[in-house]
């Protein structure tokens, strides 16, 4: 890879950032929160005093939904985030960096050996706060998450819908945003995904949401898409 030659802002999202190379590739990134620390391989870059994280498409579905053309990340600096599905924390790391150290990543997990990896990620950057539970029972976390200004769920569940539509009831703000990763394969292996993803569209909207944007992540991801929607109950 060449040497970076110029990084400018996303028109989607002021705190997500294109590099550009000398031979003419191109690359998203974010601002590292915690300069010097990678979280999942990723590269880093220094350009003009400021370090930035490369943020991988093939590892995190909100990067390829990105490129794939999704209309708005309306996440910003201190906003509240409710994260459903943190797994080991590469996507949700990119989400620290955007919302910043007076932000907060509410960041849910199921599974304990998967929360031990996240830990590692979360030991180096305060704005995320790890609870191992279960999102289809937000009641059991309502004592720690606050009214969050964007629901992001990446769950493999037979009704991701229903999920995302549960929790915004308990934490989500009217006119929030939700960001909803459908993995078609997990909710249905006998229909087309497309038809799979009609479905949990028209699900959200029953629940009180308004598709704003959905994009088809192949080839970062087979058979999943990613909805954007505001809360509008």
């Amino acid at each position: 890879m060449s040497e970076p030659i110029k990084v400018k802002e996303l028109e989607i999202n002021g705190r997500i950032f294109e590099i550009e190379f000398e031979d003419g590739s191109k690359k998203l990134a974010t601002i590292n929160l915690v300069p010097g620390k990678r979280v999942y391989g990723e590269r880093l870059y220094r350009v003009a005093g400021t370090e930035y994280r490369e943020w991988i498409p093939y590892r995190s579905k909100l990067a390829g939904a990105i490129l794939k053309g999704i209309s708005a990340v309306p996440l910003k600096e201190r906003d509240k985030v409710l994260y459903l599905g943190a797994a080991a924390g590469t996507t949700p790391s990119h989400v620290s960096d955007i919302v910043g150290n007076e932000g907060i990543v509410y960041s849910i997990e199921f599974a304990p050996r998967v929360m031990r990896e996240f830990l590692l990620v979360a030991k180096d950057r305060r704005n995320l706060i790890p609870i191992l539970g279960d999102a289809r029972k937000p009641s059991s976390y309502s004592h720690i998450v606050e009214q969050c200004d964007v629901i992001y769920a990446d769950v493999a569940q037979p009704e991701q819908a229903s999920l995302v539509i549960e929790n915004a009831k308990w934490f989500l703000k009217r006119n929030g945003y939700v960001f909803l990763a459908i993995k078609a394969r997990s909710i249905d292996v006998t229909m087309e995904p497309t038809e799979v993803f009609k479905r949990e569209i028209a699900t959200l909207e029953k629940g009180g949401f308004k598709t704003l944007s959905t994009v088809h992540l192949d080839p970062y991801d087979k058979d999943h898409a990613m909805v954007l929607a505001q809360y509008q109950p």
